[in-house]
């Protein structure tokens, strides 16, 4: 019977397999990050998922055990990696073929502010860290946590990237928006 962190495992392949080839339907191109700009992001979330799934980094602090591994905790952070899976898949969905894996401006570019977007602005990247979240507590060591830390930096910076697409395509329209949604993190409070 395998345990949490390989049914995580499991869950990532099969989630970045269906991803992946999703990305055939997503409109051109109009206007992107060049390389070394996501190299900014790229390497973060690379070191991240590097943390989380190689084994063979259990070493000195990085694979001391901060979670214990039992069945209850392998049980929510299933459940935990799962619904981040869904909401960053419904955001994907909802988003359409306005979808890019790089900070881009699309060719028709529509803003889009419904279903998860009402929630967040970036509910991919909210979705990827909940999943990570989920999959730390099956890992339960320092670099599953580390791994949680470094995934966030990465989407931050993204995030911070489209921002700046965003408003150079939709101006005031974007502004307004940003003012009344969170970012990766529901804003709880309006200003």
């Amino acid at each position: 019977m395998p345990n949490a962190m390989q049914v995580c495992g499991y869950l990532w392949l099969a989630f970045y397999t269906c991803w992946f080839l999703a990305a055939f339907i997503a409109k051109r191109a109009k206007q992107k990050v060049d390389w070394g700009g996501r190299m900014r992001y790229v390497i973060p979330v690379a070191l991240a998922y590097l943390l989380m799934f190689n084994r063979d980094l259990n070493i000195g602090y990085l694979g001391y055990r901060l979670i214990p591994r039992t069945a209850p905790i392998g049980v929510a952070a299933i459940a935990i990696t799962v619904t981040g899976m869904l909401f960053a898949a419904w955001a994907r969905v909802y988003l359409g073929r306005n979808w890019s894996s790089v900070p881009v401006i699309k060719e028709g570019h529509e803003l889009i502010c419904g279903g998860p977007y009402r929630l967040v602005r970036h509910p991919i990247y909210s979705g990827f860290l909940l999943a990570m979240a989920g999959t730390c507590l099956a890992n339960g060591r320092v670099r599953g946590l580390l791994s949680v830390i470094l995934i966030a930096i990465g989407w931050i910076i993204k995030s911070r990237m489209e921002e700046i697409f965003m408003v150079q395509t939709f101006g005031t329209q974007y502004e307004d928006y940003r003012r009344t949604t969170g970012g990766i993190f529901p804003r709880l409070f309006h200003s």
